[in-house]
């Protein structure tokens, strides 16, 4: 059932990715979207979507959603205050710079951070989808002055739209997003810069590694640079813990001391395993099978319908294929319990599968 806590209308402030799908999916559950960009264009394309209708000096929002840039974040909230009655949120990715920038403002109790982890490399509007935020962890981050029913209506957002509700301090939930999101998007881009100037014969070997480790660096520069230095002290601390951990790999490797090298690889394997196997979702022991798919037309999806029919709960996907080659490799993701069977099946159907 949905959420009838949250009755609108809801006003977005930012119709980029997150602002137009979070309007999408708010429509969806038949609440009234007020929209408002800066960017005329961006508004008519959102509103074109169907994301919500641009909003009038008459509308009465019965909540705010700020979904602007990081640096522009505290004057908007500061201005949305200002300007309406509503409870006020925002969906950036740093909680404590924003709550900062409006800590002295008269209305602040009205305001509640929050942050939900969802996204893509892509931006704008054209981008949105109205399930982005379908099963994903939304961090929900009261100050010690938010008034408690501006809380739980902004709990009742995420819910509306098919988050999962989490509640943290702001000062924590920029230490955890510093830890699970900046710092690997900045190892990401140092890793694909270095790709930048190596001979061509060298990126024609590319495979799946290098393209599952640089895959967030194709995100947006000018955004993540206001992201990263509006949280500087979490990501130096563990920018700081990195570099050490990189000095040990070079001391080994100079050593050639193959101990240190397995230790620290395994301790990699052990921080993997507590990756929730669903966004946002408890660890759990998952099998990865790796089937071989002919490049025919169809050969997928009667790869999934032969699942399907076997029964197999297949829990993620990933599909490794170079142009030049007759065949693709498809890795799936099925819980550990039930792999031998779902190998036995699949072989017995003739899918070439193995672990």
């Amino acid at each position: 059932m949905p959420d009838t806590l949250l009755t609108g209308p809801v006003e977005i402030i930012g119709v980029g990715l997150l602002g137009a799908s979070l309007g999408l999916a708010l429509r969806r559950q038949g609440v009234e979207v007020l929209l408002t960009d800066v960017n005329p264009d961006h508004l008519r394309t959102a509103s074109g979507l169907g994301a919500g209708r641009p909003r009038t000096a008459d509308d009465l929002p019965e909540l705010v959603v700020v979904a602007v840039p990081p640096t522009y974040l505290g004057e908007t909230i500061r201005r949305a205050l200002d300007e309406t009655d509503a409870v006020v949120t925002d969906v950036g990715s740093v909680k404590m710079a924003p709550l900062k920038a409006v800590a002295d403002h008269i209305d602040v109790a009205r305001y509640v951070g929050s942050h939900p982890m969802a996204g893509t490399e892509r931006s704008g509007p054209l981008s949105a989808t109205a399930d982005l935020f379908e099963g994903r962890p939304w961090a929900v981050a009261p100050h010690v002055g938010s008034d408690p029913e501006a809380i739980l209506l902004v709990e009742a957002l995420a819910r509306l739209v098919g988050a999962v509700p989490k509640r943290f301090d702001p000062e924590d939930h920029d230490e955890a997003v510093a830890r699970i999101s900046h710092l690997p998007h900045l190892m990401a881009a140092v890793v694909a810069g270095g790709l930048v100037d190596a001979p061509d014969r060298h990126v024609e070997l590319s495979g799946p590694g290098v393209r599952d480790v640089t895959r967030v660096a194709g995100g947006s520069a000018e955004l993540y640079s206001q992201i990263l230095t509006n949280n500087p002290e979490p990501l130096i601390e563990f920018l700081t813990r990195a570099r050490r951990d990189l000095a040990h790999v070079i001391d080994a490797l100079r050593g050639g001391d193959i101990g240190a090298i397995q230790q620290i690889l395994a301790a990699g394997n052990d921080g993997v395993g507590r990756i929730p196997a669903k966004h946002g979702g408890p660890a759990r022991t998952l099998a990865e099978l790796w089937v071989t798919v002919q490049d025919r037309q169809g050969e997928l999806a009667r790869l999934f319908a032969d699942a399907a029919e076997l029964g197999v709960n297949i829990e993620d996907v990933r599909i490794d294929h170079e142009p030049e080659r007759p065949v693709g490799s498809v890795h799936i993701w099925v819980e550990e319990s039930s792999a031998e069977a779902v190998l036995e099946a699949l072989n017995g159907s003739g899918w070439p599968a193995h672990r």
